[in-house]
């Protein structure tokens, strides 16, 4: 299967913020391709989410697995946050072994470009909401280890 590798740190591209997308872009065909491959990599690689940056490309990408299936969200923001948080038992591709515990909102509202290209605006909540908030992460070069508390070594778990 047509995957592609994941990058882990320390590769100093991670820690970079990446570059908005045009819709022009996004329509290509080159860059559906693009999408399909990284929904293949996150499958393959057990993942509940993927950001381009993981798999060095520094764009704002991001797939995200949703009770209904993955969907890809370009430019993604977050527009709204709840006041409550949750603790979230995370770990990444990314940063293969190592798991902690992270604080998130427990509601966010996000704003992004489908994969047609047109705007969309949703809540999400629960672990959907965790999965976002650390993609989005990852295309302003944050990583959950930047975040979590209690990081330890670990070989279970899904990975966001």
């Amino acid at each position: 299967m047509d995957t592609f590798p994941i990058v882990t740190v320390p590769t100093p591209s991670l820690r970079q913020p990446s570059r908005m997308l045009e819709v022009s872009e996004i329509q290509t065909i080159e860059f559906q391709n693009f999408l399909d491959k990284l929904i293949r990599t996150m499958h393959v690689e057990d993942g509940v989410g993927i950001a381009s940056p993981q798999v060095g490309q520094n764009i704002r990408a991001i797939v995200v697995n949703l009770p209904k299936g993955p969907e890809c969200f370009m430019n993604p923001e977050i527009v709204k946050k709840s006041e409550a948080m949750v603790d979230s038992e995370e770990g990444c591709l990314s940063v293969p072994g190592k798991y902690g515990i992270v604080q998130r909102h427990k509601k966010v509202s996000i704003r992004a470009l489908n994969r047609l290209g047109r705007r969309v605006e949703f809540d999400v909540k629960a672990f959907p909401a965790i999965i976002f908030q650390h993609e989005i992460d990852h295309l302003d070069g944050v990583l959950f280890i930047d975040k979590a508390k209690n990081i330890v070594e670990a070989t279970h778990g899904k990975h966001i």
